[in-house]
């Protein structure tokens, strides 16, 4: 009896929830409505009015964003980015004194005068091997006159020597 009663069984039917709900279930089924026609975002901003813009902005926006100083970035070139000097580590008063390091031995205080062109500076030590006069040591200190000086001279960091 269990194998005949298995058989009479009706597979289920697969519907739609549209076909689902619009089917009559006892009486307390949802309003029917009509299969409305799918439509796509493309075909429905033809129907509107006026033109229709893929830019985010349009020529009448009143706000508009300020420019990016890309010169502020992590990612911009260092030469492009503002000196990062502590200023409470600057002296107060003269002198003004600048390290420079890195130089090439056959550096002369004129070369670096004239490197430093332009600024107001008043010396230059370059301290040489005691064992050997004749060679430096590979670093130096300028010495400028003002404060502004100074400051355009350590805005040069890291720039090459020639």
């Amino acid at each position: 009896n269990a194998a005949v009663s298995k058989k009479n069984k009706k597979k289920g039917k697969t519907l739609t929830l549209t076909d689902f709900l619009a089917e009559d279930s006892g009486g307390n089924a949802p309003p029917s409505y009509a299969p409305t026609k799918p439509t796509s975002w493309a075909d429905e901003t033809d129907d509107l009015e006026g033109d229709v813009t893929t830019s985010w902005h349009t020529e009448d926006d009143v706000y508009r964003a300020p420019p990016i100083d890309r010169s502020i970035l992590p990612t911009a070139p260092r030469a492009a980015r503002e000196p990062n000097i502590d200023r409470s580590r600057l002296p107060r008063s003269p002198p003004y004194t600048a390290f420079l390091g890195n130089l090439p031995y056959d550096v002369t205080e004129e070369s670096i005068k004239n490197f430093f062109r332009g600024l107001s500076i008043s010396a230059v030590r370059l301290p040489r091997e005691p064992s050997n006069p004749e060679r430096l040591k590979g670093f130096g200190y300028a010495e400028f006159d003002d404060i502004e000086s100074l400051l355009c001279a350590l805005s040069l960091n890291e720039e090459t020597f020639s």
